[in-house]
């Protein structure tokens, strides 16, 4: 029994001693390969989803319609070029009709996308630094500051979101510029929440204190460790931020508060109430691109939502 237990000690030591060594100095290469499975796994069952799949189809045809709009339909689309009222199919040249003015819908809808798109990528990009920022330093570092940073996203939930915006657009001139900053303010308290949540839980994970051990400031542990492993909740309220986002957007077009100097969605929508009765499809065509753009980020965020939960992946 006595000559047996080197062969046993020292096999068990060495191995303890090589665990150690890659838990403190090999920490980012031991978690690569596991990273990079997982992503092509999530990928994969993106993929595999019909409803996220349908999801991409759509946006990725509004994205193409957006970037095509000028060579589709080059020219002001604010221009009038026809009759007033022609419904569509009468004039091959006007597939979608003319407007109460004479003005292309087919062109409008297309020039449109391309606002309501950079509205709802400019603000989720405004709300999702923020948010991230907020939650992050609030999350990481707790105490006074987690406090104080908490009781200003209150703050901001207390104000109904759309009103927000509405005030921050009436105090400024409405533009496309000011309506993207506007929801972006108003939108970053959910983010913030999540990512404050995520801090939480991950901040006292062996891979921080392996980067503590390793001498990394809070900066680098808190961007690049910390948040990489944080990111699937935020991706998944990006996709719901720009929905919510090309919605608030219409909204204030409808109200007559938006950009005067560019066609959107809500603008069309609120030019052809009024004729409503007899020309229709100058609401149903534009309300119809802003269902389909919605429904279109909604599946995707469902999709990411199925493929970045490992545990939806393994019932999948």
């Amino acid at each position: 029994m006595a000559s047996d237990s080197p062969d046993l000690v020292a096999p068990a030591s060495s191995a303890w001693r090589r665990q150690l060594a890659g838990a403190l100095f090999g920490s980012r290469r031991s978690q690569a390969l596991p990273s990079a499975g997982a992503s092509r796994g999530a990928w994969r069952a993106l993929l595999r989803n019909p409803s996220a799949l349908a999801g991409i189809v759509l946006l990725a045809a509004f994205i193409a319609l957006a970037l095509g709009a000028p060579r589709l339909f080059p020219g002001d689309p604010l221009d009038m070029v026809a009759a007033p009222f022609e419904w569509p199919g009468a004039d091959p040249l006007y597939r979608l009709g003319t407007d109460s003015l004479g003005r292309d819908v087919a062109a409008g809808v297309a020039h449109g996308a391309r606002v309501s798109l950079l509205i709802g990528a400019s603000s989720a990009a405004i709300g999702l630094v923020i948010g991230t920022l907020v939650g992050a330093l609030g999350g990481f570092f707790g105490g006074l500051l987690d406090d104080l940073l908490v009781r200003i996203t209150e703050l901001f939930q207390t104000v109904p979101s759309f009103l927000l915006v509405i005030v921050i657009v009436a105090i400024g001139r409405p533009s496309v510029t000011i309506i993207a900053l506007a929801i972006g303010i108003a939108s970053w308290p959910t983010v913030a929440r999540i990512v404050r949540a995520e801090f939480r839980t991950l901040r006292r994970s062996d891979f921080v204190l392996a980067a503590r051990s390793q001498g990394f400031g809070n900066a680098r542990i808190i961007f690049g460790e910390i948040l990489p492993n944080a990111l699937p909740p935020v991706i998944v309220t990006a996709s719901v931020m720009v929905a919510s986002a090309i919605l608030i957007e219409s909204s204030l077009s409808f109200l007559g508060m938006g950009d005067p100097n560019v066609v959107t969605w809500g603008g069309m929508i609120g030019a052809g109430r009024d004729s409503l009765r007899t020309a229709w499809y100058l609401t149903a065509v534009p309300g119809a691109a802003i269902v389909l753009a919605v429904l279109a980020l909604n599946l995707l965020g469902d999709g990411l939502n199925d493929a970045l939960n490992p545990r939806m992946r393994q019932l999948s």
